[in-house]
């Protein structure tokens, strides 16, 4: 049986180009664009994503959490992901192949992707609603293509930009050809605003970011949303944040059967002492005179 290894929170893909997470990189203008990784290592862990991602698997299976919504990726399969939101992975090999892990994500820069949707010209009208995120089935034209590029990782300290933007654009034209709606999801991505930033504390608040974290997901400089966030809530980002984990500690303490110890990590702490210390602050008792654990 295939061992599970847990990983810490990664940028992506920002860290990936750094041991253990480096299995074959191609970058353009020094940024990470293409990931090629084959094992047999079961692996869970959090992502934020800082481009547009496009995932495909080639044996194994990925699984991409966000929010409540939950994608599995299996064998021939691809799936597009907005970029700017924090994901949980967990992916796996394919028992049937020595547990066999394969699988590229491809991160599309802004201008790559504006200079695709010229390129494009596509004449249809821009759909009223918003196109879903779903799992796609990858044809033999994106398998080859997928298989092509694989001698480039041998050599990627020698591949061109100019010949790494042209395989980019090469794969956004098979992918639109295998499935129209990917066109509509590209256009979605194009002119997506950025979030709000009670919408980005909201969703993010019960996980382990920082306040760097928070200002990168709402699309903000960590000046810009620290002035902003002061405007709307008449306090810093890290009190508010810290107030809000404590009050949710305090529903959890007196509503549910978790541990004080469960409950720490599960509004976003990484210390169970440092947690009891603020907690105790906050409300004049420590977590342990609500429930034992």
């Amino acid at each position: 049986m295939m061992s599970v290894r847990n990983s810490a929170i990664v940028k992506a893909p920002q860290d990936l180009s750094e041991p253990p997470y480096n299995q074959g990189i191609l970058k353009l203008k020094g940024l990470s664009v293409i990931e090629s990784c084959t094992h047999t290592q079961s692996t869970k862990g959090t992502m934020f994503l800082e481009d547009h991602l496009l995932l495909f698997v080639l044996e194994g299976m990925y699984t991409v959490r966000f929010g409540n919504q939950e994608y599995t990726v299996h064998k021939n399969e691809m799936i597009l992901l907005q970029k700017s939101i924090v994901v949980e992975y967990e992916k796996s090999g394919d028992p049937d192949s020595t547990y066999l892990l394969d699988y590229m994500m491809f991160f599309l820069k802004e201008d790559v992707l504006g200079e695709f949707i010229k390129l494009v010209e596509f004449k249809s009208s821009y759909p009223a609603l918003l196109v879903p995120v779903c799992v796609h089935s990858v044809n033999d034209r994106l398998v080859s293509y997928l298989e092509s590029l694989k001698p480039y990782f041998k050599e990627s300290d020698k591949i061109n930009d100019g010949l790494v933007k042209l395989k980019l654009l090469e794969l956004l034209f098979d992918v639109v050809d295998a499935d129209n709606r990917f066109m509509f999801q590209f256009l979605q991505l194009k002119h997506k605003t950025r979030k709000g930033i009670a919408e980005v504390i909201e969703e993010n608040f019960m996980n382990p970011v920082s306040i760097s974290d928070l200002a990168f997901l709402s699309g903000r400089s960590l000046s810009s949303f620290k002035r902003e966030f002061q405007a709307m809530y008449n306090t810093s980002p890290l009190q508010w944040l810290r107030n809000r984990r404590l009050d949710k500690a305090e529903e959890l303490l007196t509503h549910s059967n978790l541990s004080v110890t469960d409950i720490c990590f599960t509004i976003g702490f990484e210390n169970v002492a440092h947690f009891s210390k603020v907690f105790k602050k906050r409300f004049g008792y420590p977590p342990s005179a609500l429930k034992r654990g």
